[in-house]
């Protein structure tokens, strides 16, 4: 990796879940989700994004938008699932991504609503052109994603350190 090469983290809102009579946690996609995932993946793919680690909540819902998503790229990277994730706090991933080894470049944390969102927003000092203003203006939608970019090692992540350069929805 170039020291001038910013690292990049995309933040993955797992996609659209059933309610069946279960817990939260045991949730798993709706039909419209595993096609939103599935979707989501080629999108990411179009992106031509190089993962090199993927970190992912235990959730079931989680693990399924993953598991669909990561078909549609070229590379599989190193999956870690993570339970520090799931109902996690900005301040919780922040915590996360800060242990990331630095060889890992790019890195998606596939996670939960309000934390994807919330997260997106502290992280981002800056936004190129209205993508701040497209994740806002309807929320972030389930399997929608922020690629955000921050320069230096991942202990040095901390809230507006990142500048938000794409943000993408099925909806869009």
């Amino acid at each position: 990796m170039s020291v001038a090469e910013p690292r990049r983290i995309i933040l993955f809102r797992h996609a659209k879940a059933d309610w069946p009579q279960i817990s939260d946690h045991e949730r798993p996609l709706a039909d419209r989700g595993r096609m939103d995932a599935a979707v989501a993946g080629r999108r990411l793919a179009d992106a031509g994004i190089a993962l090199d680690l993927a970190l992912c909540s235990t959730a079931i819902r989680t693990r399924e938008t993953w598991k669909h998503a990561v078909q549609e790229l070229p590379h599989r990277p190193k999956t870690v699932y993570e339970e520090r994730i799931y109902e996690a706090s900005p301040g919780e991933l922040i915590a996360v991504l800060n242990e990331t080894p630095d060889d890992a470049h790019n890195v998606i944390l596939i996670g939960h609503n309000p934390g994807m969102h919330a997260l997106t927003d502290v992280l981002a000092g800056r936004a190129e052109g209205d993508t701040r203003a497209r994740m806002n203006a309807h929320g972030f939608h389930t399997a929608a994603f922020a690629v955000l970019s921050f320069d230096g090692p991942w202990k040095s992540l901390e809230p507006a350190t990142a500048t938000l350069t794409e943000y993408w929805a099925p909806t869009e």
